[in-house]
């Protein structure tokens, strides 16, 4: 591995060890075994480099919300919500989970500009591939229309998880409570 490399995995190690706020650049020159320079050399900032490690650490994570790529229903159905709702979930129960750095973000946006416009760009992306998640398909194939709706929808129920998940862990919903509850509004919905 070349600097630009060892740089990306030492800010990984670091941004699950101490997060974004209590990374110095000196943490992850150590971490990484390469120079200050080198940061600003390849990245730009820190904070530009802290946010390239934190997206392709949840890009990291859809093989974990696929789940070996089986599911339990058809495209759409509330078998296969259940199902990528348990693998999402079953990565926020890990110990050192990413998803209480994830908190972390969104708490301090604000203080972190260059960090949140990088990110702000990925959610986009992030929004167009859980849409595959559910109802299958390509990334390439989900309309915009179909990113701003359903994809934001998701990732809404998603941000909630990890606050349930960071906040208190013994109460958060599973994926079952979180199906019944899609049920009882598309009920509600259909009632109407």
């Amino acid at each position: 591995m070349g600097h630009r490399e060892d740089l990306l995995e030492g800010a990984k190690r670091c941004l699950l060890a101490k997060g974004f706020v209590r990374t110095t650049a000196r943490d992850i020159v150590k971490e990484s075994g390469t120079n200050l320079a080198s940061i600003g050399y390849h990245y730009g900032s820190k904070d530009a480099l802290l946010a390239q490690a934190y997206v392709e650490m949840v890009e990291g994570m859809s093989d974990a919300f696929e789940g070996g790529g089986e599911f339990g229903g058809e495209p759409g159905s509330v078998e296969r919500f259940t199902q990528v709702w348990s693998n999402i979930i079953g990565t926020m129960r890990e110990p050192g989970s990413m998803w209480r750095l994830s908190m972390e973000i969104v708490a301090l946006g604000d203080q972190l500009p260059e960090v949140r416009e990088h990110l702000a760009r990925a959610q986009r992306e992030a929004a167009r591939g859980i849409v595959t998640l559910f109802h299958g398909g390509r990334e390439e194939d989900v309309t915009e229309e179909t990113v701003d709706t359903l994809g934001y929808f998701y990732l809404t129920l998603m941000m909630g998880l990890m606050a349930q998940w960071t906040f208190d862990p013994k109460s958060a919903p599973e994926a079952d409570r979180m199906a019944q509850g899609l049920l009882k509004v598309v009920e509600g919905i259909k009632g109407r």
